[in-house]
């Protein structure tokens, strides 16, 4: 009976170690600055477990972030947002460094650079 127990809390405690390590290092709100050919522009990003998001602009507005994909502690997404009445598709591609975030996103206008921190 005690090796049945003890094998049972064995076998928990790998799983609970499995799930840990696993945790997805992008969910959080972002703080983050674009760099775009009309100057820096301020965003937050949300980015929940459940894989869904969502970035907010004073200047634009939010729009939902879809496929989010982590891989380790590359991230990529796409967000289409609307720049003054011109759909405009910016498709991210960076990295999470602890606190930081850091990557571009591509659109038809080039690449604009993002740096941002974990609120």
């Amino acid at each position: 009976m005690k090796n049945l127990i003890g094998g049972s809390l064995m076998a928990l405690m790998l799983v609970l170690a499995s799930c840990a390590s696993t945790s997805n290092p992008a969910v959080g709100a972002w703080d983050i600055s674009l760099i775009t050919p009309l100057g820096a522009m301020d965003a937050v990003l949300t980015i929940e477990a459940d894989g869904t998001g969502l970035m907010a602009t004073d200047a634009l507005g939010e729009a939902e972030l879809s496929g989010i994909m982590v891989d380790g502690n590359n991230v990529t997404f796409t967000a289409d947002i609307d720049a003054q009445g011109q759909q405009l598709s910016l498709a991210f591609t960076g990295m999470v460094d602890g606190d930081s975030i850091s990557g571009e996103f591509g659109s038809d206008f080039g690449a604009f650079e993002v740096t941002g921190t974990r609120q």
